[in-house]
């Protein structure tokens, strides 16, 4: 048997307080059109209370994008909460999410309350919620921070009032992935009524250990995901969507896992919103990065010629790769990667000329750091008319 996770996608909400990202409605109805026809569960469209714009910009997405759940950011608010009603009045299935501080430090120093009124603001928030939609998610912010007691308290709370998706947010990118497994673990030992909602998970990347807390999630009982495109989001970023969705491809049948996302959208997905958003994707980016399927080293080109499998773990063409594996020749290439270009572009060399073409090639490559088609041709007929 295996599990069901709710793909839950933030790019046009958290993904946009990249510092610099502002995306359009237009861009948001696009997004997240893309993200429907993929199979993704849940679309955050946006924190309708921020403005005006905002609002419309999620009652766009609310009102013209089918096949997925939209929802709403909403803080512990009255207006909040009404705003993200309002916005999403036009939705198939709407969904609030609202959130509240939960650890002693943001308590003390930025909301600036104490415990029992924190929890009266959690019961009220989400009973707002439940007047409008039947769904309703609630995240206690910093959770990975906060004293574990508390937080017992507040999913208690918060499940009391009407909730039916808990999610646990790792806010400052702070904790490793033992530790996510234990909270959830945790919770799930001391908070029973959990076995009626759904556990949730939201990380930051400001570690670098965001995908990998998202698995030890999951391997402790979380049931949804919130990721981002190509990772993208406050500080260092969101968990990647593509880096999750793809690890639970490969190892979903070890975890008991999968998702209903079709993964063949996901490069042209990455790259609608890398126009939009004009945050590049690194080149050396996890699935997505221009350099995930290029080999220049000879050992790994010897390897990928023989059976791709040698060196990658992803069929390119499953996540709708245009190139497909690719050979880059330069200092570090190896005589098969340089043989298997030549013969691709059409040369068929005297084993003596084909020794003085690599040996070209060699010198060539010495002093730049890609040898590409033009030089190959270059190369072999020059070599070809001395024999």
């Amino acid at each position: 048997m295996s599990d069901r996770i709710t793909v839950f996608d933030t790019t046009l909400r958290d993904g946009e307080q990249t510092a610099g990202v502002c995306f359009s409605a237009r861009d948001k109805v696009d997004i997240a059109s893309a993200l429907a026809g993929m199979g993704v569960d849940v679309v955050e469209a946006g924190f309708p209370a921020a403005s005006s714009a905002e609002r419309e910009a999620v009652a766009a997405v609310a009102r013209e994008v089918r096949g997925t759940r939209v929802c709403a950011l909403a803080r512990a608010m009255p207006f909040d909460i009404d705003a993200a009603a309002a916005a999403l009045a036009e939705a198939e299935a709407p969904r609030i999410h609202t959130f509240i501080n939960a650890s002693d430090v943001q308590l003390a120093h930025q909301l600036r309350k104490g415990r029992r009124e924190v929890l009266e603001m959690v019961e009220f928030a989400v009973a707002r919620a439940r007047q409008s939609t039947d769904d309703v998610e609630f995240s206690p912010m910093d959770a990975t921070r906060a004293s574990l007691d508390f937080l017992v308290d507040v999913v208690r709370a918060a499940l009391a009032a009407g909730a039916t998706t808990i999610n646990i947010p790792d806010t400052v990118g702070c904790a490793l992935p033992d530790q996510v497994a234990e909270i959830f673990r945790s919770l799930r030992a001391r908070v029973p009524e959990l076995e009626d909602a759904v556990l949730s998970f939201h990380g930051q990347d400001d570690l670098g250990l965001a995908t990998a807390n998202a698995l030890a999630a999951i391997s402790a009982g979380a049931r949804q995901v919130e990721l981002a495109v190509n990772g993208i989001g406050e500080r260092a970023g969101n968990t990647a969507f593509e880096e999750v969705v793809m690890a639970i491809e490969v190892h979903g049948a070890r975890l008991g896992v999968h998702t209903c996302v079709d993964p063949s959208g996901i490069c042209a997905l990455s790259a609608l919103v890398e126009e939009r958003s004009h945050v590049r994707v690194p080149p050396n980016k996890a699935v997505v990065g221009a350099n995930a399927f290029r080999h220049a080293s000879g050992i790994h080109q010897d390897g990928v010629l023989k059976w791709r499998e040698n060196y990658e773990v992803l069929d390119p063409a499953r996540i709708g790769h245009a190139r497909g594996s690719e050979i880059v020749l330069g200092k570090l290439s190896g005589r098969a990667g340089f043989v298997a270009r030549v013969q691709a572009l059409g040369y068929a060399l005297t084993d003596a000329a084909l020794e003085r073409a690599f040996e070209r090639f060699q010198r060539l490559a010495d002093g730049k750091a890609v040898v590409d088609d033009a030089d190959l041709k270059e190369i072999c007929e020059e070599s070809a008319a001395a024999a």
